[in-house]
């Protein structure tokens, strides 16, 4: 059963990377809000996938819990605030698509450069990035941008709210 699985693995792994190029490039190319976080969301839930297989499952349950569970959520709730009638909604690709495509060009001529440079050292794959190792950076170094990050979060909730009692009173008067 175990050589199955790990016949299974590598396939797996790259049709994940390929579904989460593919929701990563309609994030891009796509222009109307909620079909871009779909496709977000699905992103997300195949790095998901991919870490899983990776074996770095404290962070591939972190990327579905937090991000999709909750940054997802509290995106697609602030695009149902938005006016489906704005013109700017209207085209079916973003401006950006092309900038996204030298991006992504740029992004994996720098892979490719990266990894040959691995291979032509002949040095070793790294050591795996624990949970244990995980903690202690976190939260020795990166607990106050956690703890930013839920501020802006919720100044973001807040100025949306003010946007909605704002348009609502412009409406009645």
């Amino acid at each position: 059963m175990n050589e199955f699985l790990g016949n299974l693995e590598t396939p797996l792994l790259y049709i994940f990377a390929f579904c989460a190029l593919v929701g990563s490039i309609l994030v891009v190319a796509l222009r109307q809000p909620m079909r871009v976080a779909m496709a977000l969301i699905s992103t997300m839930i195949f790095l998901g996938g991919v870490y899983g297989l990776l074996g770095v499952h404290f962070i591939a349950a972190f990327q579905v819990l937090i991000y999709v569970g909750a940054v997802m959520v509290f995106m697609v709730y602030v695009i149902m605030l938005l006016d489906p009638r704005d013109p700017a909604l209207k085209g079916r690709f973003s401006p950006l698509v092309v900038p996204g495509i030298v991006g992504g060009v740029v992004l994996l001529l720098a892979l490719v450069h990266a990894v040959n440079g691995l291979l032509g050292s002949g040095t070793s794959t790294p050591a795996r990035f624990g949970l244990k190792e995980f903690s202690v950076s976190f939260l020795n170094e990166y607990w106050l941008h956690f703890e930013l990050t839920s501020v802006l979060l919720l100044a973001a909730v807040v100025a949306a709210l003010a946007v909605i009692k704002g348009a609502t009173r412009r409406d009645r008067g």
